[in-house]
């Protein structure tokens, strides 16, 4: 098992991070598949459309801030 005192401030948030967005990724396919495949009555769709909008919206931006940091590492090369 692993020390948590060895463990950054950096690499705590960073993998809360992952796991948010992991999370949130899995959240996202719970609902596109329901939605698909056993559609809630009208009020609850649109709940559930509203959320998944939220989430993606959320993990496109986790995306975007890790192809950003990549890129940021790419020029200290």
């Amino acid at each position: 098992m692993a020390d948590a005192s060895n463990t950054s401030p950096t690499d705590a948030s960073a993998s809360d991070r992952d796991a948010s967005f992991e999370h949130d990724l899995a959240r996202l396919e719970e609902l596109v598949d329901q939605l698909e495949n056993n559609p809630p009555p009208l009020d609850d769709a649109l709940d559930a459309y509203e959320e998944g909008v939220t989430l993606a919206q959320r993990c496109l931006g986790r995306l975007d801030e890790a192809e950003q940091r990549m890129q940021e590492l790419d020029l200290e090369r």
